[in-house]
């Protein structure tokens, strides 16, 4: 006798989908196979018509920080509806500027704490990153224990009051590769973004669609071209967060054709897979973003990348606005940022699988196989027995118009307002809990564990 079956549906992996039954026991995946080869359940779940997929792991969200006004409670509640079972969000480490959150010093570790108390009412399960935000050296001693807290991942920024200069970026390289972790790296060119950003507003071009013309596609990949040199030569495994242009997509493509796959890895957002700069003269300030949403031959580049492999991943870089913090006279003075963790699935499935013939292997391999396995999660991501029975179950047939007043999350706005998705989720399953069912919440607030990871081994 086991707790669960989830019987009838279409089971999908990274490299095949078939139909089969899935017992779970003690939040465990125990079996897949034919229903004649399963234990008795105490509650069954008619999956018929349906595919079966792994849960979302979406490695790039902002949470109840500068970024965003989501809480843990409103955020994993929104993932939780778009199938999303784990996400990682960031822990920062103390700063003194107009973004800082903190009212005092504090560490990385400090950060890590915080981070965890506020995530109390978490719905699904999560995992941090650290993000080094000042050029302290003081940083180097903490970050041995930062991993063994289980956050082997260290993020940082070449923009923004944030920003690091390459000397201090070169030695924190240095030391991940010591330790065998990853950088996340955001990779703008902040001399270049602030310039042109100074020369528009000197101009008064603060209308939304000189705003990409802020931060042109070359800024991105000059700074990508530094970091992932920098952490190249200094053996450190690197991954670039949300690529949006074929420029920087090249850059990562060149190092990684150098120094192999268990060096580089990287990542797309699903806005820059669907949506275009004539989105800023549709929606103004809305899809504000950065980097910008880009051109439609960075859409399909980003695709040429994601076949390739380049593009190991598919991310929301969530950020939970209000549509009023986002309708400012001029473009700059408009938050960056957009919702998207309820969306995300049902938007990247009609996008690749439906209108660009993709296959759901695919769908699995960048929302789900690899985004756990870069990050040390080997529980998650996967349908295999021992694994967490985090699943989703995914009606493909079900076409529905995109309603930001569904929203879970307390942005009040959605970039994907108004498009016809075909897909939606009908129920979500973390640890063998049922925490979505055909739209609603059912799972309890505090259902989600923090998740120590492992240094991830990129041999896959």
């Amino acid at each position: 006798m086991v707790d669960t079956v989830i019987s009838g549906g279409k089971v999908v992996t990274p490299n095949d989908t078939f139909e089969a039954d899935l017992a779970i026991d003690d939040g465990t995946i125990v079996t897949v196979g034919n229903p004649s080869s399963l234990p008795d359940a105490d509650t069954v779940y008619d999956a018929s018509g349906n595919l079966v997929l792994p849960g979302v792991v979406d490695p790039h969200v902002h949470v109840d920080d500068m970024f965003s006004i989501d809480t843990y409670e409103s955020a994993t509640e929104a993932a939780a509806l778009g199938g999303t079972t784990t996400y990682i969000d960031f822990a920062w480490q103390a700063w003194d500027g107009a973004l800082s959150i903190w009212d005092e010093p504090g560490t990385l570790l400090e950060g890590i704490e915080h981070k965890r108390e506020k995530a109390e009412g978490a719905v699904v399960d999560y995992g941090l990153h650290a993000a080094v935000t000042r050029e302290d050296p003081a940083v180097f001693d903490e970050l041995e224990d930062v991993v063994a807290a289980g956050v082997p991942s260290i993020k940082m920024f070449t923009a923004y009051e944030i920003g690091l200069g390459n000397g201090f970026m070169n030695r924190v390289f240095q030391h991940l590769a010591a330790l065998d972790a990853v950088a996340v790296l955001h990779s703008e060119d902040g001399d270049v973004c602030d310039a042109k950003t100074a020369q528009f507003q000197a101009e008064g071009k603060g209308d939304p669609e000189w705003y990409p013309k802020s931060r042109p596609d070359y800024a991105e990949a000059m700074a990508a071209d530094d970091a992932a040199r920098m952490a190249m030569e200094a053996g450190c495994k690197y991954y670039g967060i949300h690529t949006s242009c074929r420029k920087s997509a090249a850059v990562l493509a060149a190092f990684r054709q150098q120094y192999g796959r268990d060096r580089l890895r990287a990542e797309t957002c699903t806005h820059y897979t669907v949506h275009d700069d004539s989105i800023f003269e549709e929606l103004g300030n809305l899809p504000m973003i950065a980097p910008p949403i880009r051109t439609p031959d960075d859409i399909e580049a980003m695709f040429e990348h994601l076949r390739a492999n380049t593009l190991d991943v598919v991310s929301t870089d969530h950020c939970g606005y209000t549509e009023e913090s986002k309708h400012t006279e001029n473009w700059w003075d408009s938050k960056f940022g957009a919702n998207a963790l309820q969306t995300n699935l049902p938007v990247f499935h009609d996008e690749a699988v439906n209108r660009r013939d993709f296959s759901y292997p695919f769908l699995v391999r960048k929302l789900c196989r690899n985004p756990a396995r870069i990050f040390g999660l080997p529980g998650k991501g996967t349908l295999d027995p021992g694994t967490d029975a985090d699943i989703v179950v995914f009606d493909p047939t079900e076409t529905y118009t995109i309603d930001a007043g569904d929203n879970a999350s307390k942005a009040d706005f959605s970039i994907y307002e108004g498009r016809e998705v075909t897909g939606r989720v009908q129920k979500t399953f973390v640890r063998g809990e049922l925490v979505a069912d055909d739209g609603d919440i059912v799972g309890r607030e505090g259902h989600g564990e923090f998740v120590a990871r492992e240094r991830p081994d990129w041999s896959f």
